[in-house]
């Protein structure tokens, strides 16, 4: 109890308050007020406007791509980079069962079906051995793609999950997956900034999915980003999230059935200005990261790091405690002390619309599920 009494100081320390710290908080200090102004002055804030280009231009410099796409949320950006991909109805894709729902819903969301594997101890996210001895046993390689033999389903795609912004072993994936004709989609909706190998994230799969919900590194309030190396892949996502219109001066055609999940221009002006300031809130982050390695280091507590050869954006940082009582004590301590933590998610075969999901043995996902748990890692 005297180890958590004491994250409990340092943490209120690091934020200079005795009133509440919440997990994660955006912070607006840039340009933010500036062009919400001017976009409401242009009468453009729907979804078509200046800084939604702006916006789109400058994801594709940020993650190295040829084509980033505006959308409403990184559940959406997910959601058509699937169908992008090649995911049909029917079809399963390959991912973690540790990580957001989203990530499972987006499969959902095109008839399709998760299948979950088993992620690393280091990254947390998902493994390319639990990948590869899945695929040895139950993988059947075709003509025109991967099948399950158990199911007799199309595997048309692997999704994994940068998890709290530490990238996986994405070489070792992109080597087992091509082998088996199985492209790959990075949901990088935590993992903005973060870099394997010296290249960003959301920049080595086929097509990469960002998030800038109210609680990420950099916010609008909402949005989400799809991002590819393909052109004509991302003109092609462009056209089926602004509900697959064909453009004309003034008649409405739309020849298959699109999306309307266009980013609104007011959300691309606030998310313009957060990205000007990306990477002052990574060094501010990768310092917080410093002082609590430091601090949690010999106490009991496990502070996760990056692992070699990546840099993470320490998105939401994280300790891993003793076992699950010792967790569950943490948890209650600080939150009844104004500090805000919470446990990693729920594994996705434990709800009820994904229990049936075919799953390997989940030995590291479930060590991870009863010992993770996330601190405070607001912008200071």
């Amino acid at each position: 109890m005297n180890a958590i009494n004491s994250t409990i100081v340092f943490i209120k320390e690091q934020y200079k308050t005795n009133d509440f710290i919440p997990l994660h908080v955006p912070r607006f200090g840039g340009n933010e007020k500036k062009y919400l102004l001017e976009t409401i002055d242009s009468t453009f804030v729907s979804s078509v406007g200046a800084y939604v280009d702006q916006f789109e231009e400058t994801m594709q410099n940020i993650t190295q791509t040829e084509k980033a796409v505006a959308v409403v949320n990184g559940t959406a950006a997910i959601q058509v980079a699937l169908r992008l991909i090649g995911v049909k109805g029917g079809d399963e894709v390959l991912t973690q069962a540790l990580t957001f729902v989203a990530t499972a819903n987006a499969i959902a969301y095109q008839n399709a079906t998760p299948v979950f594997l088993d992620v690393d101890l280091d990254t947390m996210g998902l493994s390319p051995k639990a990948v590869s001895l899945f695929l040895e046993e139950f993988g059947d390689l075709r003509e025109d793609g991967c099948y399950n033999k158990k199911t007799g389903k199309k595997i048309s795609a692997c999704l994994p999950m940068h998890t709290f912004g530490f990238p996986v072993h994405l070489e070792e994936l992109l080597l087992i997956c091509n082998a088996w004709k199985i492209p790959i989609l990075e949901d990088a909706a935590e993992s903005l900034g973060s870099e394997y190998k010296g290249k960003p994230t959301g920049s080595f799969g086929k097509l990469g999915a960002f998030s800038f919900n109210g609680n990420k590194i950099v916010t609008c309030g909402g949005g989400g980003a799809i991002v590819t190396n393909d052109f004509k892949l991302g003109e092609k996502g462009k056209y089926l999230t602004t509900t697959a219109k064909i453009p004309h001066a003034y008649e409405y055609v739309h020849d298959e059935m699109g999306y309307n999940f266009r980013m609104p221009n007011l959300n691309a002006a606030l998310a313009c200005a957060q990205l000007e300031q990306l990477t002052n809130f990574l060094d501010n982050k990768r310092k917080l990261a410093k002082e609590y390695e430091s601090f949690f280091s010999g106490n009991g507590m496990k502070f996760r790091t990056e692992t070699p050869d990546t840099k993470a954006n320490y998105w939401l940082m994280c300790l891993e405690l003793e076992n699950k009582t010792d967790r569950d004590l943490f948890l209650k301590a600080t939150n009844d002390n104004k500090v805000m933590t919470r446990p990693i998610w729920q594994l996705m075969y434990r709800l009820p619309m994904y229990n049936g999901c075919q799953r390997d043995k989940q030995i590291n996902a479930e060590f991870l599920e009863e010992r993770i748990v996330n601190i405070p890692s607001s912008v200071r």
